[in-house]
């Protein structure tokens, strides 16, 4: 049997991501478990961002940011950009993530983030609570520890990813199968 509940945005578990938005001279992290894929091809993924946050006139001003992937060794970073405001504090400094210059954005990227894409805003659409950033991938930093030296693929299991599910963070586990493996012949 299961229990009628009110509506409510139980789409869980969802990855917890450190957005880096601004420029090298100011720059601001936030931490957004609201993001996902749109479109393959051409490329493109979500953000939404509450229009009070502070990150949100950084990202609407310059039309762009950085999706940066988090594991379990960044979780005390993650959850502390999520809880303070870039407006009483230097993020970058508070919680000890590298800053790195950006390819295709002016914002920097995490260094200890095993992935970081780079976006422009395509458009932004007025939601409620949120507003949802519509962005185009422009280009990926994938960091060399976790990139397989015999196939040269990207291996995130390596990184131990962080994901976020009703107000929790957990790592996450075992790697189960990769897509198709459940009609794949047999050798």
């Amino acid at each position: 049997m299961k229990q009628s509940w009110k509506p409510g945005t139980m789409l869980n578990p969802l990855p917890a991501v450190i957005v880096s938005c601004g420029d090298a001279g100011h720059s601001n992290l936030i931490t957004v478990a609201w993001t996902g894929t749109i479109c393959t091809n051409p490329p493109m993924l979500y953000i939404s961002v509450r229009p009070e946050r502070y990150s949100y006139d950084m990202i609407k001003k310059r039309m762009e940011f950085t999706v940066n992937l988090t594991t379990a060794a960044m979780a005390r970073a993650t959850d502390w950009c999520g809880v303070r405001s870039g407006r009483d504090y230097d993020k970058w400094k508070e919680t000890g993530l590298t800053p790195v210059a950006g390819v295709a954005v002016a914002c920097p990227a995490i260094a200890e983030s095993p992935l970081s894409i780079e976006c422009r805003v395509r458009e932004i659409v007025r939601l409620g609570s949120h507003d949802m950033f519509i962005a185009d991938v422009l280009n990926v930093l994938a960091d060399d520890a976790y990139i397989d030296s015999a196939t040269g693929a990207f291996d995130l299991s390596k990184a131990v990813p962080l994901i976020f599910s009703h107000g929790n963070y957990y790592a996450t586990g075992e790697h189960l199968g990769h897509f198709g493996f459940s009609v794949r012949k047999k050798k």
